[in-house]
């Protein structure tokens, strides 16, 4: 890996205790509950039923203590107070199920690499980059995860209760010749069995399961996860192939050549088919740690991230991580089936004034359409053969500074920060939805304005809904949506949505959803804090506040939501805990330097254990500019002022730097049990 990377990172790319207030159990932690420390930490058990909870907050670490700027960093802990007037901490902690690129067992006597990975056919894609150091590629980009049971679970070697984790892996950064691998190998998924220790709450891996995905022809860059009220692993497809500049999609090109192993797959219409991917992919684990995936394809090809399923089981509230990006709602035919329903853009009305703070907005819904997954999947199979884009909107590109129509018949819209217009061939408005339905949204008359809008979760108590908006930029403050202008500020925000029922959407047509959302805000302390000029260590943002909000997850029982941040303008990346009745953000979690906050879960109760997953990707993805003027060379940028220590260290924590972190939280306390 050289020092400085030749290639863009991916970001750049894209781009104690005391005083804290005690969370009231009335609305938290039920109930009477033996105490004990997870996996070791903690004290003495309390009979006496807990009344409130609250995290402490530990400091950034700095350059004073290096190791902690370059590892998984945990000083925090969590604060339970009794019913009897005693109280308990629980110092919390980290523990790694693997590094990725390390060997781990799969459970018929012989192991795979974590995060391995292989073309549709279940092979291993390897990395021929260096000649003699031919190696399987692996991701250095853990991302979403989803803890779960399974009923009648089954597992050789499991010795307590079995526990399942399904982790998938959004892209590799670099081949080990230092060239960018983003986006050109499809995304694994793997399930881990994991042995659960009924006294103590311990999570040990036991084996390892790579996911088929040839049902759901492949994987694209799967980024954030959420887990279904029935129990599955809800994937993701960020990032969808522009249809119609795809023959200039090298990466595209790559990852269809990978995928197949055979460049000849490009010249198939089938199999290089763009309308394949930007999808909602659903795992489903089996009682001895196999899993199957399917694709649905009814809920908008757009930059998914990480949906939020409400409690009715039907109504899916959905962000969109790209630059003019929408907020989308899909509300299901069926409880617990996502193979149809009717699919909402987000017409957003900004109430507050032009140009000022992160903007408060009103919501009405359109409807974009109703489809069944299989009719979607027959249009993107149609469109391929017959050209692709073309045949279901006609798509002309210009100058964004082009004021007028290339042609009569043509209407403006945006996508990716850049003008297009856009004509619809007759008779193909259901493809135009669902296929290319960021263009069609804005045809539409939805808010395509939002930038960068992230993970989504629910507060099921309140009726709130939270989306993270990472960066606050671009398209919400240039004004070049009409009636959308707010200030920032770039280190983003995380909005708190308001959720009712007897909606009806903007043509007058009820909604069937008691979980539909009516304005948008952004609360106080869930705003970042952009800084004049870099502080010491070099952040451009307030440490002490978010910055760039990604995963957030929400807990019912300690009513707290976690935010963790993929910023580049933090040094070291955080996990937060926000106590949504207090107001308290505590900063629990420091992944290691230039690394990004992922696979993150608020996990209430699993066999009475509560945990929180948390994963890390892209260690040391540094981001430092090398200025070279009158023949001295001097460095700037972010990471500047760390790189030459933490890099070292790094690259030894983590497979030279290749590799990255799956894993949890330990020390919290057992949730109530029956």
């Amino acid at each position: 890996m050289p020092p400085i990377p030749a290639n863009p990172s991916r970001r750049q790319a894209l781009k104690l205790f005391g005083g804290v207030p005690l969370i009231p159990l009335s609305a938290g932690l039920g109930g009477s509950v033996l105490l004990a420390a997870c996996g070791g930490g903690g004290g003495t058990a309390n009979a006496a039923s807990p009344t409130a909870t609250a995290f402490s907050a530990m400091a950034a670490p700095d350059l004073s203590a290096p190791t902690t700027m370059a590892t998984t960093s945990v000083a925090s802990a969590l604060k339970v107070a009794y019913s009897d007037g005693s109280s308990q901490t629980y110092p919390l902690g980290y523990q790694a199920f693997f590094i990725t690129g390390q060997s781990v067992p799969d459970g018929n006597g012989g192991s795979l690499i974590a995060g391995g990975y292989f073309d549709i056919n279940g092979n291993p894609i390897m990395d021929t980059s260096v000649a003699g150091k031919e190696r399987q590629f692996f991701s250095d980009a853990p991302d979403g995860t989803s803890l779960l049971t399974v009923p009648n679970a089954k597992v050789a070697d499991v010795k307590g209760n079995t526990v399942f984790a399904v982790v998938q892996f959004e892209y590799t950064s670099l081949d080990q010749a230092g060239v960018s691998a983003y986006g050109t190998l499809p995304s694994p998924i793997a399930v881990l069995t994991l042995d659960q220790d009924p006294a103590t709450g311990k999570l040990s891996l036991v084996k390892s399961f790579n996911v088929p995905t040839k049902p759901a022809n492949g994987l694209w860059i799967t980024c954030g996860a959420s887990l279904t009220p029935w129990g599955t692993h809800l994937s993701s497809e960020e990032y969808e192939p522009d249809a119609a500049a795809i023959a200039k999609n090298t990466q595209f090109q790559a990852y269809i050549t990978n995928l197949y192993g055979d460049s000849n797959a490009l010249n198939d219409p089938q199999k290089a088919n763009p309308y394949l991917y930007g999808h909602m992919p659903e795992v489903t684990v089996n009682p001895d740690g196999t899993a199957t995936v399917v694709k649905h394809y009814g809920l908008g090809r757009i930059s998914h991230e990480l949906i939020q399923v409400m409690p009715d089981q039907r109504t899916c509230l959905m962000g969109d991580d790209a630059t003019n990006g929408g907020l989308f709602l899909f509300i299901a035919d069926k409880a617990a089936d996502l193979s149809a329903g009717t699919l909402y853009v987000a017409q957003a009305t900004q109430t507050s004034p032009a140009g000022q703070g992160t903007g408060t907005f009103t919501l009405k819904w359109i409807n974009l359409g109703h489809a069944t997954s299989d009719e979607v999947l027959v249009l993107a199979q149609a469109a391929a053969q017959n050209g692709g884009a073309p045949s279901i909107m006609d798509v002309k590109t210009a100058d964004p500074a082009l004021a007028t129509p290339p042609a009569t018949g043509y209407t403006q819209v945006w996508l990716g920060g850049k003008k297009n217009w856009i004509k619809l061939v007759p008779g193909q408005e259901k493809a135009a939805a669902f296929l290319e339905t960021h263009r069609y949204a804005g045809l539409m008359g939805g808010t395509m304005a939002f930038t960068k809008m992230e993970g989504t979760t629910v507060n099921a108590k309140d009726k709130v809904a939270y989306s993270a908006m990472s960066y606050i930029q671009a398209s919400m403050t240039d004004g070049s949506i009409p009636g959308f202008k707010v200030a920032g500020p770039k280190a983003g925000a995380v909005y708190a949505l308001n959720l009712k029922g007897g909606q009806a959407d903007a043509g007058g047509t009820a909604m069937n959803s008691d979980w539909v959302p009516v304005d948008m805000a952004a609360p106080a302390a869930l705003v970042g804090e952009d800084l004049a000029t870099p502080d010491a260590l070099g952040n451009l943002a307030n440490p002490n506040k978010i910055a760039n909000p990604d995963n957030i997850k929400f807990s019912e029982k300690l009513r707290t939501l976690f935010i963790g941040e993929d910023s580049g303008m933090h040094v070291n990346n955080f996990l937060w805990a926000y106590n949504v009745d207090t107001k308290a953000l505590s900063r629990i979690l420091s992944t290691p330097s230039g690394a990004e906050s992922t696979g993150l879960q608020g996990v209430d109760d699993v066999n009475g254990w509560m945990y929180v997953m948390s994963n890390f990707q892209h260690p040391g993805d540094w981001e430092i500019k090398t200025v070279t003027s009158n023949g001295v060379t001097d460095t700037t940028g972010l990471h500047a002022k760390v790189f030459s220590t933490l890099e070292p260290l790094i690259n030894a924590s983590y497979e030279g730097g290749y590799g990255a972190a799956v894993g949890y939280i330990t020390g919290l306390p057992p949730t109530a049990k029956a």
